[in-house]
């Protein structure tokens, strides 16, 4: 019961951060709510990891870089500082006052935005004294939504898609059948410039 009344509540900020993130795109802020009717239906998953002490964090990493597939991320962990952000070619540890909740973009949110919100690169690292608990929340769409770039944002022109579409249940799929390395699973949907310009 308290896992599923934690999940609603989550499932409801994360609605209302994607109505702020659809307003500063320009788009209505119900937009994603209607095109990829989050409304009624939606994909959410809730993993939580225990990060016990190693006596050997130098040589084990918790868990290798990655991004995540889904529109957005929230996290929360106890104090203990173990999740890391590429940021400007550097590892940043992230330390978030207690109490607090994380929220990361994912590769959808990348796609949905053509490129303008890009998916956060990020690890887990142990640590040799205290246990780390994380639980993390990641929202996106049905199963079987198609998700691409929002044509409200695309001018053929001057921003064409950098992303080709892609069916949110083979995105997981896709990232479920591969190891976590970096953004690989989203390269796979971008869209080869050399291709658009020719056409």
């Amino acid at each position: 019961e308290t896992i599923q009344e934690y999940c609603k509540r989550v499932r409801e900020l994360a609605n209302e951060l994607l109505k702020g993130i659809m307003e500063s795109l320009g788009l209505e802020e119900s937009y994603i709510q209607k095109a990829m009717d989050l409304e009624t239906d939606s994909h959410q998953l809730l993993v939580v990891n225990l990060y016990p002490p190693c006596p050997q964090p130098e040589v084990v990493m918790g868990l290798p870089p990655h991004s995540d597939h889904g529109l957005l991320t929230i996290l929360m962990q106890n104090d203990h500082v173990g999740l890391h952000v590429r940021h400007d070619g550097k590892w940043i540890p992230v330390n978030p006052p207690p109490g607090s909740f994380v929220v990361n973009i994912g590769d959808h949110m990348e796609i949905l935005s053509n490129g303008k919100y890009k998916s956060v690169l990020h690890r887990a690292v142990v640590n040799g004294k205290a246990t780390r608990i994380s639980v993390a929340t990641a929202h996106g769409p049905p199963l079987d939504t198609v998700v691409g770039p929002a044509q409200d944002l695309l001018d053929n022109e001057n921003r064409p898609p950098l992303y080709r579409g892609i069916k949110y249940r083979e995105y997981l799929q896709l990232q479920q059948s591969n190891q976590l390395n970096g953004k690989s699973c989203l390269d796979h949907v971008k869209v080869n410039i050399n291709d658009t310009c020719c056409k």
